[in-house]
């Protein structure tokens, strides 16, 4: 079922003009005339975002507000007044407001902080999807078995855990597992990368903001740490926090307070921490851009990831398993390796570990032509060049080691160069409306996909305008759009 905006207000006319309003950008609506009907209609399905009325004969929208956020913590809810004193204010914020609008409002101005409340719970919406990710960890190797007795021994703690290992080796997977089975298992599990967001954001995403600390900042926004109050916080790739992040992160785990920027009022982090690190935090400190005494808080209980080579009899359970998820997701039978492919494959190099074999196996599923795969299937990339593909073309051709096999492991911006490289090497025409029209195609299929075929809300997802999208999806003939 779509979620809707919820209007919340005894006045027939409010109603009406909001639910008008809304229609008009393609959002769907649903009104009350009482919190009783709200909080009952709860049970039944949820909003995404919740504008409510402060005073509704005899009842409280300022109660409405706590007992919703009470159920749904991350909902966005906007409280409307016409009572615009600071008490009033106060009390919404103080509440868990995400913005407070007089009576009477600019109509547009309404819509527009309606639309900026839909953008927060998208992202919510995101991080709470992520955090509910269940794990399983695949593995009979004895270098598993040490893992999975580490974590059984960290079942009942809550302490600061460093996992170590090579990219791709299940350092976040081990993160979840040490989540689910600790007493927080049914708080939020909440992962950032440090080395994904840019310096300029990542205090931001890590503490939060207050309205107008910066421009931009229009409403005010929970960060990652309080958004994994009472649960866990996995920071991937500490090691590359810019320095004088690493003095915050610091004073956070020696008092268990933090500040959101531009912010006065000190919060309170319930929070566990696991960082991980593909790099020697060691050598980094010794480099002088990683803080001792911040390693040290980390470095309380270390545990290390073995990488795929040290694991190579677990390879053919993680491939069946990827396989079979894989054609799950995509809605097809699932592929096997043939006894010859799955020898071959077992005995690959894998740098960038699980990761990349999950990779392999995604491609074998869209790209293997028969049910059983043989190792004729398998990328070029992969394979030993024959002795006559190595006479005939030794000098124009560089080809791909088994034991390198970068494609697999290779980021969306590398591929989509090397996609650039060879269109103008095969002196191809019109390269960038080509290349253009099949991205716009992919992401807007994806968020499609994302959506069940709800085009509004893969326009919100995206951050572009409804009539965009509907013209995009008319210009590259993409099916299986509806507008509810």
């Amino acid at each position: 079922m779509t979620k809707t905006i919820w209007i919340v207000d005894d006045d027939e006319s409010i109603r009406w003009v909001l639910e008008k309003a809304l229609a008009r950008e393609g959002l769907s609506t649903r009104s009350f005339t009482h919190p009783a009907e709200v909080l009952s209609a709860l049970s039944e399905e949820l909003p995404q975002v919740l504008v409510s009325d402060i005073r509704m004969n005899g009842s409280s929208g300022l109660n409405l507000l706590q007992e919703v956020k009470t159920r749904l913590p991350s909902l966005p809810v906007i409280i409307m007044t016409a009572f615009s004193d600071l008490d009033s204010a106060v009390a919404a914020f103080k509440g868990g407001a995400f913005e407070y609008l007089a009576k009477p409002f600019d109509l547009n101005k309404a819509v527009e902080l309606i639309r900026r409340a839909l953008d927060e719970s998208a992202r919510e919406i995101f991080v709470e999807q992520t955090s509910e990710t269940q794990t399983e960890i695949l593995g009979h190797a004895a270098a598993m078995q040490e893992v999975f007795r580490a974590i059984g021994r960290l079942s009942q703690s809550s302490v600061t855990v460093l996992i170590t290992g090579e990219s791709g080796s299940g350092k976040e997977l081990v993160a979840r597992a040490l989540h689910q089975h600790s007493p927080r298992a049914y708080q939020p599990f909440i992962a950032l990368n440090t080395a994904a967001i840019p310096k300029d954001l990542l205090e931001s995403e890590l503490f939060g903001h207050e309205r107008g600390a910066f421009t931009g900042a229009q409403s005010a926004r929970r960060g990652r740490f309080e958004q994994a109050e009472g649960g866990t916080l996995f920071l991937d790739e500490i090691g590359d926090m810019p320095f004088d992040l690493q003095t915050r992160l610091l004073r956070v785990l020696s008092d268990g307070h933090f500040y959101r920027v531009g912010g006065h009022q000190p919060l309170k982090a319930n929070v566990r921490l696991i960082a991980a690190t593909h790099q020697n935090l060691e050598v980094r400190v010794k480099e002088g851009v990683f803080r001792e005494d911040l390693f040290h808080r980390l470095n309380v209980i270390r545990l290390r990831v073995p990488s795929l080579r040290e694991r190579r009899e677990d390879i053919p359970l993680l491939a069946k398993h990827f396989l079979l998820q894989s054609a799950k997701q995509l809605g097809v039978d699932a592929k096997r390796l043939s006894d010859a492919a799955l020898h071959f494959v077992a005995h690959l190099d894998f740098p960038g570990n699980v990761r990349q074999l999950e990779n392999l196996c995604n491609w074998i599923t869209v790209m293997a032509p028969g049910q059983v795969v043989e190792i004729v299937d398998l990328p070029s990339e992969l394979q030993e060049p024959s002795d006559s593909e190595l006479s005939v073309s030794s000098k124009s051709k560089v080809h791909t080691s088994v034991l390198e096999s970068p494609i697999l492991d290779q980021s969306w911006t590398q591929i989509l160069e090397r996609e650039v490289n060879r269109s103008l090497a095969e002196g191809r025409a019109e390269i960038m409306n080509v290349l253009s029209r099949e991205f716009e195609t992919t992401l807007i299929r994806a968020a499609l996909k994302h959506t069940h075929g709800r085009k509004n809300d893969a326009a919100i997802r995206l951050g572009i305008g409804r009539n965009t999208i509907s013209r995009k999806i008319s210009e590259l003939g993409i099916e299986g759009a509806k507008d509810e």
